[in-house]
């Protein structure tokens, strides 16, 4: 008996061709095969950082269960929040392959003048947070147009800021002084939480804003004529979007007070929507306007974007412009946190891991090379091995030896990554 070519295999279809599934594992399958191959030319970008976070929450939750709890789950966020703000404005600067080193003491000044003018002066809330971010866009001006215009190293700069800011955070709070910080709404960006149900609000926002860019995406380049990303890919993507974000939502909507009688504690802390609308907010400015795309030329090469007719001094002033604004407004999140600002504000280890946070979360030193995400990724890493050894009991000495450690081998894998991208020509 002869079977007709309608009754062959199921997943082939009349024509031969491969069925759904066959073809999912194909376009899975190329992906890898090209990922694979990009990493082994060196363009590894957040890999390192992402399984290093993962075997990072994994040693400590095994030494220290606590780790793994959902109040620990919270604090990490808070904990890290003022770092990955500033990293998420640094990497602006480090794209141009050029450095920021008063970042740190400019979040210090902003804080300062939203404290000051909120509680000595009265200020509005509006007009003191205004002023707190007018502040730190206008030293990125004054910053940017000294690298740019006058041609002075951005090292030298911004070192000069680092210790001149230092000293007008003491001018401003005056030395050993301490101003507290009461109003309600700056209080509760680090303190206060969603309810639970406007978490899942949140978890849909992200679930579905995520796939809606993705689909949009792959329309915009099909019509363009330009390879999309293959189906499966795009979908794989969005279900570990989805799993991740639901898991996240699960945990931190669980009761974590001690006390349910005194103070209930749950739900997704109000900051995180803040860091998520900055993450989308830069990511589609750096992805998906020609000023990002301009940023990408110059920090690959200055004088071929020159040529091609970007303005290449304004592109250098405004990424300090952006992130000494983003240092600013970290400075916010602070006097959030600690409820006041004191002389030392912006200080200690705050730039050291604000950088570190956005290197080793896979942005390069040498420019042209990161993307927003890296700083989240980095700064999770970052407040990863500062919460969990201080959980286990370890001194802030062991701290900045293993922060810095790991600081130096981001670097590397950066510069190896350089130099074998450049020998294979990808």
């Amino acid at each position: 008996m002869t079977i007709s070519p309608a009754k062959t295999a199921s997943s082939g279809g009349s024509t031969g061709e491969p069925g759904a599934a066959e073809r999912v594992g194909r376009d899975l399958a190329a992906h890898l095969r090209a990922y694979g191959a990009r990493v082994r030319g060196g363009d590894m970008g957040s890999l390192p950082a992402v399984l290093g976070l993962i075997v990072l929450c994994a040693v400590f939750g095994a030494l220290r269960p606590a780790f793994l709890t959902a109040g620990n789950f919270a604090n990490l966020f808070t904990q890290g929040a003022v770092i990955t703000t500033i990293a998420m404005g640094l990497v602006f600067v480090l794209l141009l392959g050029e450095i920021d080193l008063s970042a740190g003491f400019v979040s210090g000044v902003a804080g300062a003048v939203l404290a000051v003018t909120l509680t000595q002066h009265g200020w509005p809330l509006i007009a003191a947070l205004a002023a707190a971010l007018g502040t730190g866009a206008v030293i990125g001006l004054v910053l940017g147009t000294l690298v740019a215009r006058v041609g002075i190293p951005s090292f030298v700069v911004t070192l000069g800021g680092f210790l001149a800011f230092q000293g007008v955070v003491l001018i401003i709070i005056g030395q050993g002084g301490n101003i507290p910080v009461t109003n309600e709404a700056v209080l509760a960006i680090q303190n206060k939480n969603l309810a639970p149900a406007l978490g899942w609000v949140l978890f849909a926002l992200v679930a579905g804003g995520y796939a809606a860019t993705k689909a949009l995406t792959a329309r915009s380049r099909r019509r363009k004529g330009l390879e999309s990303e293959p189906f499966a890919v795009a979908a794989a993507k969005v279900a570990g979007v989805v799993v991740i974000a639901a898991s996240a939502v699960a945990v931190l909507n669980q009761e974590r007070s001690r006390n349910i009688l005194v103070v209930s504690l749950k739900g997704v802390p109000i900051v995180v929507p803040v860091l998520l609308a900055l993450l989308a907010l830069w990511t589609f400015v750096l992805g998906y306007t020609r000023y990002g795309l301009h940023i990408y030329a110059v920090g690959g090469n200055a004088e071929a974007a020159r040529r091609a007719g970007i303005k290449v001094a304004r592109i250098r002033t405004s990424v300090f412009v952006i992130g000494s604004t983003m240092a600013a407004l970290a400075g916010v999140f602070a006097a959030s946190r600690a409820n006041s600002v004191d002389p030392n504000a912006g200080g200690s280890n705050t730039l050291l891991y604000a950088v570190g946070a956005a290197v080793i979360g896979g942005t390069s030193l040498f420019g042209g090379r990161g993307r927003i995400i890296d700083a989240v990724i980095g700064g999770a890493v970052v407040a990863v091995i500062d919460n969990g050894m201080g959980l286990l009991g370890y001194s802030s000495g062991v701290k900045f030896v293993v922060t810095g450690l790991v600081l130096v081998v981001a670097a590397g894998v950066d510069a190896l990554s350089r130099r074998r991208s450049a020998a294979t020509g990808l």
